[in-house]
């Protein structure tokens, strides 16, 4: 049995038969404390989607960590930067009305929330080393075209080592 602190209670309740049906565990709650219960793989899956639904991703999103090879990476901006006016720095992951969340999301394939100061990802294993890469460039002040143009870059090179095997 696995325990874990989930902020976002009401969300989960409302959703807990579909979440029990999906990942195969039984779910109990003191409090904000969740408890789950089921084969350790599947409460490994279960934790990770939880912390999913923690960092602000939706329960369709948190899900797709149920398939192999995707994964969640949470970065804390704090970690990355020692500037003080987080909320520019925030602002500049975002972009103006989420069009830089929206263009990172479709160059690397991966699913991005932002809470307070911790940005969660939701990717495949190969395409998330990218995302995080970007996100960790824009957190430290890097133009977001130069960003983009960097993340292309790395996706074509990828496909052409991936073409000569």
């Amino acid at each position: 049995m696995q325990e874990i602190y989930i902020e976002k209670l009401n969300l989960i309740i409302s959703n807990k038969k579909k979440l029990e049906s999906e990942l195969d565990v039984k779910i109990t709650n003191k409090g904000k404390n969740l408890f789950i219960d089921g084969d350790a793989e599947k409460e490994y899956t279960a934790i990770e989607v939880m912390k999913a639904i923690n960092l602000g991703f939706s329960i369709e999103k948190a899900l797709l960590l149920k398939r192999e090879n995707i994964i969640l990476q949470s970065l804390n901006i704090k970690d990355i930067t020692k500037r003080h006016d987080l909320e520019r720095v925030r602002a500049r992951i975002i972009g103006t009305k989420g069009k830089t969340l929206k263009t990172l999301n479709n160059i690397t394939n991966c699913e991005f929330s932002l809470k307070d100061n911790k940005i969660g990802i939701i990717g495949g294993a190969e395409e998330i080393e990218d995302a995080i890469q970007a996100t960790t460039s824009l957190v430290q002040g890097s133009k977001q075209g130069n960003v983009y143009s960097r993340v292309e870059r790395e996706k074509k090179r990828k496909r052409l080592r991936e073409d000569k095997f």
